[in-house]
């Protein structure tokens, strides 16, 4: 697969390269039923009590995630980041709350609430998504199988996500930059389901165009979720510029942001936290907003590799009412 840009990657070249983030997956594939649940964790700690500055911005807002609004208003997420299917948000929100009482037994009576926070795509050309397949339990075994080499494509909440009409998923990427002497590390996982065949381009290459042997008519009605993670020092609002840039790696793809498309970026950042208990937090010091462009290009870069991670490491997947998605490395065999 071409690298975007002129960045270099980190060593794994996934979002785990961002040192203290992992990944994990939960994966149901039988049948009608092609689904799951992916869960990132920005560090391995009590997140309600040690929380995790962040942003997210939304370029299209079809979508149905639970907890951006406080995000946006406090600036901190303070559970691990879940994804899964449109119908499934509730369900997975349940099981963060359930996992901040269990592991903080004054959540919501003496504590404030917890602000669980889940996105999702919508999964039903592959997947029965009226089947609610996903249980609390799916959440849990994801969250437990958290780490830093994991696998992507096909796999978690990207099992059944199509992508410019092909099999979708899960995809990462990263990149490394150099401000004020100092390295740091951009890293992005997408969860890739959307886009029409003919609008796809790879590394500026109008590839769908070449696939694509009859024009579907059908509106767009996908989404992507795009988590940045940084170990920059940067605040909340530092983080929602960092968060805006996803839109232009994006867009590099070929996606127009259709009307029925949720695009929505979440950015964060490791290299601090905020006490929940804290009368008084202090902060590193953080990089100056002129200095912000390496990052805003590790941010685009990565993104967009990462969409073609998704494209590039899917397996063709066949689901529900006999439909099926091609993956891009079928599809390039089978072209003449």
């Amino acid at each position: 697969m071409t690298h975007i840009g002129s960045l270099d990657a980190g060593p794994r070249g996934t979002i785990a390269d961002v040192a203290g983030v992992t990944v994990g997956h939960c994966t149901l594939a039988q049948g009608a039923v092609q689904t799951g649940v992916t869960v990132i964790r920005p560090h391995d700690g009590d997140m309600y009590r040690n929380k995790t500055p962040a942003a997210s911005c939304v370029i299209n807002g079809f979508g149905k995630s639970v907890g951006l609004v406080q995000v946006d208003e406090l600036g901190v997420i303070e559970t691990p980041v879940a994804l899964t299917n449109t119908f499934s948000v509730g369900t997975v929100a349940n099981a963060q709350i359930r996992a901040a009482i269990a592991a903080n037994l004054r959540v919501g009576r003496e504590d404030p609430s917890v602000n669980p926070l889940v996105f999702e795509c919508n999964d039903g050309y592959l997947n029965d998504m009226q089947a609610l397949a996903i249980h609390e339990a799916h959440y849990a075994s994801a969250l437990d199988a958290c780490s830093a080499d994991f696998e992507r494509g096909a796999v978690g909440a990207g099992r059944g996500m199509s992508c410019f009409e092909l099999k979708g998923g899960i995809g990462s990427a990263s990149r490394v930059v150099h401000i004020g002497g100092n390295a740091s590390t951009t890293g992005v996982l997408v969860l890739a389901n959307f886009g029409k065949l003919q609008q796809l381009i790879v590394a500026g290459d109008a590839l769908g165009r070449t696939l694509q042997t009859s024009v579907d008519e059908k509106p767009e009605q996908g989404s992507i979720i795009m988590l940045i993670a940084t170990d920059a020092p940067l605040d909340a609002r530092q983080l929602r510029r960092l968060a805006m840039r996803a839109a232009a790696g994006l867009a590099r793809t070929g996606s127009v942001y259709g009307h029925g498309s949720g695009d929505i970026a979440l950015a964060f950042s490791t290299a601090y936290t905020l006490p929940h208990d804290a009368d008084f937090i202090t902060m590193p010091p953080l990089i100056a907003d002129a200095r912000l462009d390496p990052l805003f290009q590790a941010a685009a870069d990565s993104v967009e590799q990462a969409i073609l991670d998704a494209l590039f490491s899917a397996e063709t997947v066949a689901g529900r009412d006999g439909h099926r998605r091609v993956s891009l490395k079928d599809a390039l065999r089978t072209t003449p």
